[in-house]
């Protein structure tokens, strides 16, 4: 009897199978069902009544529940990580990131992905940095075929072979057509009867430049993040393959799983959207975001946010655009230590940053 034949497959994308230019079509697409909804707009603290009150959103003008755009990033992300990151060490950036059509559930979501630029790292010879633009549309040739979102993002990416040649330069990013949709205003409904279901002190009107919102509460990350990034189909090894990371601890940040960064992404949407969120008809833009610490299982998510800005919706006189930074913490603990924005003992340690743009009602047209 002959040998059995062993293939051992590879799979993902390493430093050196980039190019720019090169365009991929990601595999799968995922269609949004309940579960999935209801699994992310509860585990972020979601509380925008739009994602959680259906008369609520059929009265605005929506079809029906409204995928929050945290979950929209997530499913939209998740598809293009074997391609471009399941090789990764981490994401580095997101930038230019808007959204357009509104997603419900039943809609489904394919990604497309092409690389913009590939250079090697300047201090690790085994890593460099690849910079994507990624599209998501929802429901490919149906007559509601439309842009959800629209991103680029660079990523710190291992060579396979530390020997091999790159293909480094740079592309132009497409223009993309994503605007976001929003309902018409209707002076003849009776907006301020449903104004109860909101915060009321979430109005464009409420929210003063220069200020700072610390968010009360708080999320532990559990174990259970290795379970919600299979569920969204994410493939990084470095959220859920132990036994890689301990054959080599040093190559990977704090020698443990590392929670997919999509969870503390959405989970600071989540915990700023009563204050922030809770009257915005949608997320505008996010122009650039990142990173700035690993989040592990036991750690506990807090966010506060900057209020930067706000200015006129240039088509719209009953709403208004309010500018953002949207910051992610987590405490360590730290012998000690006695610092202004931390308990005794205890250090905050910035996890997250994302500049945000909303558009949000204005209470003189919804509220009263």
């Amino acid at each position: 009897m002959s040998d059995p034949r062993v293939i051992r497959k590879r799979t993902g994308n390493f430093l050196e199978d980039f190019r720019p230019g090169q365009v991929f079509r990601h595999k799968g697409g995922k269609t949004v069902t309940e579960g999935l909804f209801t699994t992310f707009t509860e585990f972020a603290m979601t509380t925008n009544p739009l994602a959680k009150n259906a008369r609520y959103a059929r009265a605005y003008g929506y079809q029906g529940l409204v995928c929050p755009p945290g979950l929209v990033m997530l499913v939209a992300f998740s598809q293009t990580v074997e391609d471009v990151s399941e090789n990764a060490r981490t994401n580095l950036e997101y930038i230019d990131m808007r959204f357009g059509a509104p997603v419900y559930v039943g809609d489904t979501l394919e990604a497309e992905t092409r690389v913009l630029g590939v250079r090697a790292s300047k201090s690790k010879p085994n890593l460099g940095i690849v910079h994507v633009q990624s599209t998501a549309r929802k429901n490919v040739g149906a007559a509601d075929e439309a842009v959800v979102c629209t991103w680029q993002r660079k990523v710190q990416v291992f060579k396979l072979d530390a020997g091999a040649e790159l293909h480094v330069g740079e592309v132009e990013p497409e223009d993309v057509s994503c605007e976001l949709w929003l309902p018409d205003y209707d002076a003849g409904r009776d907006y301020k009867a449903l104004a109860h279901l909101s915060s009321p002190d979430s109005y464009y009107e409420d929210f003063e430049p220069g200020s700072r919102i610390e968010h009360s509460r708080g999320r532990v990350v559990t174990d259970e993040h290795i379970h919600l990034t299979a569920v969204l189909d994410n493939t990084s090894q470095v959220h859920c393959n132990q036994f890689m990371i301990d054959r080599d601890p040093e190559r990977y940040a704090g020698g443990k799983l590392i929670i997919f960064g999509g969870i503390p992404f959405t989970l600071c949407l989540g915990l700023s959207c009563p204050d922030v969120g809770d009257n915005a008809l949608g997320d505008l833009i996010y122009t650039t975001g990142r990173h700035t610490a690993p989040l592990f299982a036991g750690d506990t998510v807090f966010a506060a946010t900057d209020i930067l800005g706000r200015r006129d919706h240039p088509e719209r006189p009953d709403l208004g655009v309010v500018e953002t930074r949207l910051l992610g913490h987590k405490f360590q603990r730290a012998e000690g230590a006695e610092t202004e924005d931390a308990p005794a003992g205890w250090k905050r340690v910035q996890i997250f940053e994302l500049d945000r743009q909303l558009v949000v009602k204005r209470r003189s047209h919804y509220a009263g």
